[in-house]
């Protein structure tokens, strides 16, 4: 059985948990790399992490997206206390905020399996059985991933 480490990081500024995660990342890829020139018996198993937090008003932009999808201006990010940053992940415009717990896996997944789209159901799944424990319908919606409650219905068409 594989050992996941828990991280509550609180409330933190996503560019610094941004950062974080990247040290994490670079970690394993690094243990992974040193791992190739050891015998399997002298090899160190990398690390799994959980990481648990929540941002300040924060709207991210993934390689998929348009800045055009950021529905408010330079002006209105500022009013609000806002950050924006373009980052290298997939997806469009995302938004966290005080009060939405936020959790970042950082696996490797060689320790499970690696078919990235079983793990991302499989991540989906989690999230509504854990919605389920508190009378919450999580869904998903076909053509999106993620977890949705109470969607637009309009999303995924």
């Amino acid at each position: 059985m594989q050992k996941v480490n828990f991280i509550d990081l609180g409330l933190i500024d996503y560019k610094e948990c941004w950062d974080y995660q990247e040290q994490l990342f670079k970690e394993i890829v690094d243990t992974k790399i040193a791992n190739r020139k050891l015998p399997e018996s002298e090899q160190i198993p990398t690390k799994n992490y959980l990481l648990f937090c929540e941002h300040p008003h924060v709207y991210t932009l993934g390689n998929s997206g348009a800045k055009d999808n950021l529905l408010i201006d330079n002006a209105r990010l500022n009013d609000k206390k806002a950050s924006f940053y373009k980052i290298n992940r997939g997806g469009d415009i995302t938004y966290h905020g005080p009060g939405q717990l936020v959790g970042y896996p950082i696996f490797d997944l060689d320790n499970f399996f690696t078919d990235i789209h079983k793990y991302l159901r499989y991540l989906e799944e989690a999230v509504i059985l854990t919605l389920a424990e508190y009378n919450i319908t999580g869904i998903r919606i076909k053509g999106a991933t993620s977890v949705w409650i109470d969607p637009d219905p309009n999303i995924g068409e």
